[in-house]
């Protein structure tokens, strides 16, 4: 048996109830890059998100610490993840 289909994880198999194609996602995915950490000063969680093309900009950004998945996963839970777009 030849199958072809393309097998999407289930949160992007979601999208679609949203009326978002999944694999437009898949496609925009592929040109970020992105940072996630705790800021130095706020303790805040913090992704940076942006196009491959602003990749030195993030270098010119204050650092972030690194967070373990259980502050990530607390953060996200409590709806405080600031998310940053890098142009």
């Amino acid at each position: 048996m030849n199958d072809d289909s393309i097998h999407l994880s289930p949160q992007l198999a979601g999208l679609d109830a949203l009326g978002i194609e999944a694999l437009g996602i898949e496609t925009l995915g592929g040109q970020l890059v992105w940072r996630i950490g705790k800021d130095d000063l706020s303790d805040d969680v913090v992704v940076r998100l942006g196009y491959a093309s602003a990749t030195p900009r993030f270098a010119h950004l204050p650092r972030l610490r690194s967070a373990s998945d259980q502050e990530l996963q607390a953060a996200l839970e409590a709806g405080q993840i600031n998310i940053e777009w890098v142009d």
